[in-house]
């Protein structure tokens, strides 16, 4: 799959704000799907689980299955990847110009 595609499906997974909360959730503690259940009342199992495939489809989640259980967990370098590409720049820019503020506005005068 290439870049371009697996971004589509992050962007596509970072759409929906179930999957947004669902991925704050895991970023305080992996969980498991009935722990994820309990935590959405207002979806029933079958939804939750739709959602952590499409999360799981753009690698923002890693399943580990332990006996019955299917553990979620946060796998957060994919968004770090798009930060870096797409941010990360501009915030080196907008560093290296407060910086040089900075030094304007305490410079002494002559």
């Amino acid at each position: 799959m290439s870049t371009e595609d697996q971004n589509d499906l992050i962007f596509k997974a970072l759409s929906h704000r179930v999957r947004r909360q669902i991925m704050d959730l895991l970023k305080i503690e992996s969980r498991t799907t009935g722990m994820l259940c309990e935590l959405l009342p207002q979806l029933d199992r079958c939804t939750v689980m739709q959602h952590l495939d499409v999360l799981d489809e753009a690698g923002l989640i890693v399943v580990e299955r332990r006996g019955r259980e299917r553990w979620n967990h946060l796998d957060a370098l994919p968004i770090h990847d798009i930060h870096e590409r797409w941010i990360g720049p501009y915030a080196a820019y907008a560093a290296s110009m407060l910086s040089k503020l900075k030094q304007q506005v305490e410079a002494p005068e002559v």
